[in-house]
């Protein structure tokens, strides 16, 4: 049942029921703003995060958790990562989904638009007083992505989030070497993405980009293949440093990465359809992809749904 369908309103009166037709959700709820009147993208509906678990009052901050961590090795400390999302230790702000649009216009002159909604920022542990963007291997993503009802972004999504944000940092890479995969890297950059946040003054919850780079679904990816696939990273300009790459094994992470995950109920048209449905039909695929179809999208998150440690 699309969960969608499910939230759309209704109001009852003696002897009438009227149900707001998916049209009129997008101008209530969901579109922006027109520009330049102040007004913010509206949040999304709540019953996309059902699959969320409520964090627990004595959830380990962001800190402590570093801290728990900071002498693990990767496949233990993957195994913690996986512990904490499957919790729902998130700060309450990732909780708060915020509307992204884009379009295509197919080959025969029908035009798609979709609605997406995307967590505001990358996933982190911790509360909202105290929380870390982690890093994550691919096998560790898919597993939280499945358990949430959620999927990774697609090249053309990030570049979408990039676009629509309302608050665009610019990257800070930091020196390479084996420290990249240290937990303290993973620290040091996310002090560093809170040191250029803070004085601009956007409140936590506000769409985010251009400090981390995508783990995202392409085409380059093989079920079963053992790899991981990463993007963006966007300078101002809106030029990504990193290209799309497969590089690296499903098992690798290092401090640049952020986990962005993606709902898997999407408006097309204003009607309620599931992201994977969008992506493997020839029909509207490129209104998510700049591939066209991504085939087996399902197949490319469950297929790593192995072991959280399993290396690079």
């Amino acid at each position: 049942m699309d969960v969608l369908r499910e939230w759309y309103p209704r109001f009852e009166m003696p002897g009438m029921r009227i149900k707001i037709p998916p049209f009129l959700l997008l101008f209530i709820f969901i579109l922006p703003a027109f520009p330049g009147l102040g007004a913010e993208w509206g949040d999304a509906p709540a019953a996309l995060i059902r699959n969320i678990p409520l964090r627990l009052r004595e959830a380990m901050t962001g800190s402590e958790f570093a801290r728990s961590v900071a002498q693990a090795d990767g496949i233990q400390r993957e195994q913690a990562i996986l512990d904490q999302f499957l919790k729902g230790n998130i700060p309450d702000f990732l909780r708060r989904l915020k509307p992204v649009s884009l379009g295509n216009q197919s080959e025969d002159g029908k035009s798609f638009t979709a609605t997406l909604f995307a967590m505001p920022d990358y996933l982190a542990i911790g509360s909202d007083r105290d929380f870390l963007r982690i890093p994550m291997s691919l096998y560790t993503a898919a597993e939280i992505a499945t358990r949430y009802g959620f999927f990774l972004p697609t090249r053309k999504i990030v570049d979408a989030l990039f676009a629509q944000s309302a608050c665009r940092l610019t990257p800070e890479p930091m020196p390479p070497g084996p420290r990249m995969k240290s937990t303290a890297y993973y620290w040091e950059h996310n002090q560093k993405i809170k040191k250029q946040r803070l004085p601009l003054h956007f409140p936590l919850g506000t769409l985010i980009s251009g400090h981390k780079k995508d783990v995202v679904m392409t085409n380059r990816l093989v079920p079963g293949q053992g790899k991981i696939a990463i993007y963006g990273w966007h300078r101002p300009s809106g030029v990504p440093i990193q290209p799309l790459s497969t590089v690296h094994g499903a098992g690798y992470a290092d401090y640049s990465h952020g986990i962005r995950l993606i709902s898997d109920q999407v408006l097309l048209n204003g009607e309620p359809r599931l992201f994977y449905e969008i992506l493997e039909d020839p029909t509207t695929a490129e209104v998510l992809s700049d591939e066209g179809v991504i085939r087996q999208v399902r197949a490319l998150l469950t297929a790593r749904q192995r072991s959280p440690g399993k290396p690079g």
